[in-house]
């Protein structure tokens, strides 16, 4: 059990000499305090609490809590970037609040990409069959003419050599949204930089569904969806009827401007059929 925030701010209050209603600090914690004695309930009607003994809150709050410095406690809970190493510094316990210590995401590429991280020229280029991590993504700026391409699959990510042939007009760098609970860093990301953004994932429902509501409300004129030659053809051929029954229930094309991806949800309905990205992987 941790100190909530709110009652450590009281607590703060009482050991600094003042007195607080006890309507404002309401928890088993001040309950606990008054039956030690350490805390005093005052008045009939609007109580009140003050603190008895300030030695006696110290040893309570470090034997129970393993907090010795309430002031500090409040400033580290109250930081947004904090590590586990600021939470031990304050009461020992590295999980004392919830803190995402794996932030950032996948990069690949089949050519080298130039980009400044912390200000500093790099060139991004992982060996075939690794990929790199951006941890401090905020540091990584990819140089202007380069268009960031993010895939929805996994296995896509992994064989791009194998689907140059859809990125001949561009200089793509591949990122990736999986794991999805990384994907929130890519947007923040993306938002940060100048970088147009192309979007490829499957093309049905769902694949769609995720381009226009993680990416293209973000970036808006900057964000387009792949959507490669012959695509007609190759959903009525090697499309999923099931895919279709399933997805379209839930889907609405309100507010979508780009005429391509008008044409490819054309196609979609018209053959009754969506297609996994996977199937570029084999050169189509």
């Amino acid at each position: 059990m941790k100190i909530p925030l709110h009652i450590a701010e009281k607590l703060l209050l009482l050991s600094n000499g003042a007195s607080i209603p006890d309507s404002s600090a309401r928890h088993s914690i001040i309950d606990d305090l008054v039956l030690e004695g350490i805390l005093n309930r005052r008045g009939r009607i609007k109580k009140t609490l003050l603190l008895q003994d300030d030695l006696s809150l110290y040893t309570y709050l470090q034997n129970r809590y393993e907090v010795s410095d309430l002031a500090l406690y409040i400033q580290v809970n109250k930081q947004e970037n904090l590590i586990r190493a600021d939470l031990v510094s304050v009461s020992a316990d590295s999980k004392l609040k919830a803190i995402r210590t794996f932030k950032g995401f996948l990069v690949n590429c089949y050519s080298p990409v130039q980009a400044t991280f912390n200000n500093e020229l790099i060139v991004v280029l992982p060996k075939e069959g690794t990929f790199s991590f951006i941890y401090d993504f905020e540091k990584f700026i990819p140089a202007l003419d380069i268009t960031v391409v993010g895939i929805e699959n996994p296995e896509n990510f992994r064989h791009i050599n194998k689907q140059k042939y859809l990125f001949r007009n561009i200089k793509p760098l591949f990122v990736s949204r999986y794991p999805q609970n990384q994907s929130k860093d890519l947007i923040k990301w993306l938002q940060l930089i100048p970088n147009n953004y192309l979007h490829f994932g499957d093309f049905d429902f769902s694949g769609i569904g995720i381009y226009l509501n993680e990416f293209k409300k973000h970036l808006n004129n900057r964000a387009n969806f792949l959507i490669p030659e012959d695509i007609d053809n190759l959903i009525k051929k090697s499309g999923s009827k099931k895919r279709y029954n399933i997805q379209t229930p839930n889907f609405a094309i309100k507010g979508i401007k780009e005429e391509s991806l008008i044409k490819l949800i054309d196609s979609i309905h018209r053959h009754k059929k969506g297609l996994d990205q996977e199937i570029f992987i084999n050169g189509v």
